[in-house]
């Protein structure tokens, strides 16, 4: 089911990266008191009572000095195209501004649920500051601590209280659906038309053309698809040029939703950041992942350009070295065709359960051959493993004492894992738990 997603907005230095790390429960965006740090990590999963929901920290979008304002209302123009929710965040020391204002008139006219949620307010004189925050007309604010944790429930209470129903198109559970993921004009919209061998999807040599993401259903020899196109930016123009990265929150709807996702990247262009950025989040929600090098026909080429490639996706996506290159050309339809048998093997792979007996067989092997280290005269020592899960295939390890249990142990473990039963496409988690009657 694809979660409902709430945006939080606001000018920069009100606190949004630490409120979104408290509700997310972890520091993935970069906190530091300087207005506009906030660059990288701008989407995460929050959970309440129950409810799980995106949340997009979009501190992320932040220009320069001169265009602070000019940012500010891309935020928020972009929070109301994709949330569900808005909460508008603004700071109780510094008091009402014009650009809280603004900001708020701007967000009153979607018509969407806003909260006002109140930062900095760090004991209770401080709540005082609220009130002249009721002239902002987005009813009552709620007063929230990012430092100390304190109205943050309170702030979810009301998030969880205005989240809409969300409900998932229903398929078959022989129907793969696959993602196409990737920055904007790589040609995602495209491939989905080669692949169908019609003009289903509308096409544009304009970076954002395509709107929605759109469910397509197909089959092919006795296979049948579901393809979520992903859309890339919805507004053109300078400030939207420079704020690409916000196709990531229409990639992780998709991605939500998806059994294998198809990373498209630009031959012609290469490999950028951004990509990076996108594929990280299907290796998060641990799918099962292809990466698609399109425009392969404008590369120039010799016998070595499409090792060459590989090799720099190998370099540049290190923790996705199971995932199986696809190099086409969806404009002529080169190669096109091969795509659909290697998404075939990955969706398989992701679902894939191994027995007890032959996983432990294989650890066995491992550990005979690789012993786990030692720290300070202690050994981890594994008891067995068994696969708990699949879509991805999950694994927990039952040792002695899980704290030694060393990353680069558990990659080793992970790479013999692979090696006997392939797992290709597909990510693989290894959990180590402690084996319940041992004290050691």
């Amino acid at each position: 089911m694809a979660r409902a997603v709430v945006a939080i907005v606001g000018r920069p230095n009100v606190g949004k990266s630490t409120i979104f790390n408290r509700i997310i429960g972890d520091r993935l965006s970069i906190v530091e008191d300087k207005p506009g740090v906030t660059r990288d990590r701008i989407y995460g999963v929050g959970e309440w009572n129950g409810r799980s929901f995106s949340i997009i920290d979009t501190g992320g979008i932040e220009l320069n000095d001169e265009q602070i304002l000019k940012s500010i209302k891309a935020q928020a123009e972009l929070a109301i195209e994709e949330a569900d929710v808005i909460v508008l965040m603004c700071d109780a020391k510094a008091g009402l501004t014009q650009s809280d204002s603004e900001v708020a008139e701007m967000l009153y006219r979607s018509k969407k649920p806003i909260i006002l949620a109140v930062n900095k307010v760090d004991n209770m004189t401080r709540m005082d500051d609220t009130y002249e925050f009721y002239n902002l007309g987005l009813g009552d604010p709620i007063g929230v601590s990012g430092a100390h944790g304190s109205g943050v429930g309170d702030l979810l209470d009301v998030i969880v209280e205005k989240l809409p129903d969300t409900t998932d198109e229903e398929y078959d559970e022989d129907v793969i659906r696959v993602a196409l993921i990737g920055r904007p004009n790589v040609g995602k919209s495209s491939l989905v038309n080669a692949l169908l061998g019609e003009q289903r999807v509308i096409v544009s040599d304009v970076a954002g053309t395509t709107r929605d993401a759109i469910d397509t259903e197909f089959e092919r020899d006795g296979q049948r698809y579901v393809l979520i196109d992903t859309a890339g930016m919805r507004k053109r123009g300078k400030v939207y040029e420079n704020l690409e990265k916000y196709s990531v929150m229409r990639a992780m709807r998709a991605i939500e939703r998806a059994d294998v996702v198809a990373v498209v990247i630009n031959g012609e262009e290469g490999i950028i950041e951004q990509d990076k950025h996108i594929a990280g989040y299907a290796i998060e929600a641990g799918k099962a992942s292809v990466f698609v090098v399109n425009k392969w026909d404008v590369v120039e080429k010799d016998d070595k350009t499409m090792q060459h490639f590989e090799n720099s996706i190998r370099n540049h996506f290190l923790f996705m070295t199971y995932a199986p290159v696809v190099f086409l050309s969806a404009l002529t339809g080169q190669r096109v065709q091969k795509l659909l048998p290697v998404v075939n093997r990955a969706a398989e792979q992701h679902s894939r359960r191994i027995a007890t007996g032959l996983l432990n067989d294989v650890i066995s092997d491992a550990v005979a051959i690789n012993p786990p280290p030692t720290d300070k005269g202690r050994r981890m020592r594994i008891n067995y493993a068994t696969q708990v899960a699949v879509k991805p295939p999950t694994i927990v390890v039952f040792v002695n004492a899980p704290e030694l249990m060393h990353f680069s142990y558990e990659r080793y473990l992970e790479n013999k894992i692979r090696a006997a039963f392939d797992f290709e496409g597909t990510p693989i988690r290894i959990f180590t738990r402690r084996k319940s009657e041992d004290k050691d």
